[in-house]
């Protein structure tokens, strides 16, 4: 029974990273910018959502999964991939780690009151992180990695500043929208009881 519960987890969590993939992909608006290129999308979304429902390493595995894919399959953003893989990674962690290691939202399924302000306490930890780390480690792995030229790094780091606000607001609101409407139809899967 263990290891059916194993795989029923390992396969919400590819169905959560193809989803990160499609947010990112398909639901996205590209800016372009000098030296490079930022995006509004809801890979994010999904990713933060994985993290509420299943856990935090297999919320990081599915958006570090899903959009390291889709960045590696476009060619505007596939320099970005390892970057990409590292912070979502570290979303789905933080998120996870807030929402069952420190609330445990999952023991209180029944007190909607509860589980809907950890799960938005939990997904703003995330996209807070989010929004301090991605222009940092994006200016630093551009200048430095890249070898982009120091100004366009910077207007880079600018413009991924202002979307990826953007796309944290709208995580936040719609993962713990979404984790709100999905958590009492799931709550009777062995899988979702475990993170």
């Amino acid at each position: 029974m263990k290891s059916k519960n194993a795989i029923s987890k390992l396969c919400a969590t590819a169905l959560l990273g193809a989803l990160c993939y499609i947010g990112f992909m398909y639901l996205k608006i590209t800016i372009p910018t000098p030296g490079g290129a930022t995006a509004i999308h809801f890979g994010n979304t999904f990713c933060v959502l994985s993290a509420l429902l299943l856990g935090g390493v297999p919320g990081g595995i599915s958006g570090a999964v899903g959009m390291g894919l889709a960045d590696l399959l476009d060619p505007v953003y596939i320099s970005s991939a390892p970057k990409t893989i590292l912070l979502k990674f570290c979303i789905g962690l933080i998120v996870g780690f807030v929402a069952h290691r420190y609330a445990h939202i999952k023991d209180h399924t029944d007190d909607t009151a509860y589980t809907i302000k950890w799960a938005l306490i939990a997904s703003i930890a995330g996209m807070v992180f989010n929004i301090v780390a991605d222009p940092v480690v994006g200016f630093f792995y551009k200048n430095f990695i890249l070898g982009v030229p120091y100004e366009a790094a910077k207007i880079l780091t600018a413009w991924a500043s202002v979307t990826t606000s953007i796309n944290a607001i709208t995580s936040v609101i719609l993962a713990t929208t979404f984790y709100t409407a999905l958590r009492k139809q799931l709550k009777h899967l062995p899988f979702f009881k475990e993170s």
